[in-house]
């Protein structure tokens, strides 16, 4: 048994600059998928030497955490909670912004002299309204530091980021239970993945097309499952790419504005008025 689709949400271009950009949700038919409440992919492009890299300088959130696959190139990351660290490709940041920080996401200085590949994903997920002002904390792991599982059935490997797979545990401990991995599958590859009935799944298709109970999944399109079994099986069409993860539904209303998610607009209010008081700019504890 397999879980099955239900709906597929074609990422529409949303470009950023010279920053070839997609995003399936927030879109047109689609505003969150509880807990998951949006994910651009930047590109597959290949930067010129001499050029301007990535155009996300300092900015607030509150209230969620973002998680950032560097797929290829480089990503330079610093924030007001004092962490700094530039992950190269295969690496991944996870940070909580929680009760509030001020982050840049920046190219480092190396690749904008050189240029090179570049693609990138990253994924907001919402925190329940007891974390939303936790202290927040920044993780970067390199290609190095994240388990790679071989599959049983084809050429492929799953990258384990947090959760547990096949006796394996990822090195992120999710505050809210989430599992979040990378799949790289070769053409006619399949892997079986557990897929609580009762949890959310989130699954991209980075690149290429799958097959789950017989329909093809397109590429550049979140795959939203039904919630008939405990797992999902996933048969690759050509060589493919995914972002896969499931977590727990929060069931809770959700407030946005811009870079804050909060449960009501009065705290969305308060949030705009801490930042303005500065009160985002404290250097905190790792």
């Amino acid at each position: 048994m397999t879980r099955k689709i239900t709906q597929q949400y074609q990422a529409f271009r949303d470009d950023i600059r010279d920053l070839q950009t997609r995003r399936p949700v927030p879109g047109p038919q689609i505003d969150h998928l509880d807990p998951f409440l949006f994910l651009n992919h930047h590109g597959p492009q290949v930067y010129a030497p001499d050029n301007l890299g990535l155009p996300f300088g300092p900015h607030p959130h509150r209230g969620f955490e973002t998680v950032t696959f560097i797929l290829r190139g480089e990503l330079a990351h610093s924030d007001t909670g004092g962490h700094e660290s530039i992950i190269g490709t295969g690496g991944v940041q996870w940070m909580t912004a929680g009760s509030g920080l001020i982050h840049a996401e920046l190219s480092p200085e190396s690749f904008k002299r050189s240029g090179g590949e570049l693609e990138i994903l990253q994924l907001w997920v919402n925190l329940p309204a007891s974390l939303k002002m936790t202290v927040p904390r920044y993780v970067g792991l390199q290609f190095n530091e994240i388990p790679v599982i071989p599959l049983s059935k084809g050429h492929g490997t799953i990258s384990l980021i947090s959760g547990s797979l096949a006796g394996v545990t990822g090195p992120i401990s999710s505050l809210t239970g989430m599992v979040m991995m990378t799949g790289h599958l070769g053409a006619g590859s399949e892997v079986s993945l557990p897929a609580p009935a009762a949890r959310q799944v989130f699954l991209y298709t980075v690149k290429g097309r799958l097959r789950i109970d017989g329909e093809e999944a397109h590429a550049w399109h979140l795959i939203d499952l039904d919630s008939s079994d405990d797992n999902v099986t996933i048969t690759a069409i050509d060589d493919a790419v995914f972002l896969f993860g499931h977590g727990d539904k929060i069931n809770e209303p959700i407030v946005s504005h811009g870079p804050f998610v909060m449960n009501s607009t009065a705290e969305i209010n308060q949030a705009m008025i801490d930042y303005q008081a500065g009160k985002f700019d404290v250097k905190l504890t790792s």
